[in-house]
């Protein structure tokens, strides 16, 4: 059941995580008019800050006082993860003509979602 709760948590957390991330990628490239691909990298930047703090507190309660590499974990994780994200994208929005770029980043953040809860509850909080 701690399981159970810990997903729960985590996906509430990446819900949040991925307003932030969709509201700023939108932002940056419909506003701004910055590259998407780099558009897409400050929202998951922005995303990833808040997910920790709240992924630390909350979903795994961590105690660790050494929090900055606890926070390199995360990051590492993350990163590996917005390269699964980015390249999903590429291939849905620029292999298959046709697919919304927004429709594509859906796609990646749910499957990265899960690369990101397995790698953050065994390797980042164990």
């Amino acid at each position: 059941m701690d399981l159970f709760f810990r997903i729960l948590k985590f996906g509430l957390t990446g819900f949040l995580g991925m307003a932030i991330d969709f509201g700023a990628t939108w932002l940056f490239k419909e506003k701004i008019k910055i590259n998407k691909y780099i558009a897409n990298a400050i929202g998951f930047t922005l995303a990833v800050t808040n997910n920790y703090l709240i992924n630390r507190v909350w979903t795994f309660e961590s105690t660790n006082t050494h929090w900055a590499t606890e926070f390199g974990k995360f990051l590492v994780v993350s990163l590996i993860g917005l390269g699964l994200n980015t390249f999903i994208i590429y291939l849905f929005h620029q292999r298959k003509n046709g697919t919304n770029f927004y429709v594509a980043k859906f796609f990646a953040i749910v499957i990265v979602f899960v690369w990101n809860f397995l790698a953050n509850m065994l390797f980042t909080f164990r």
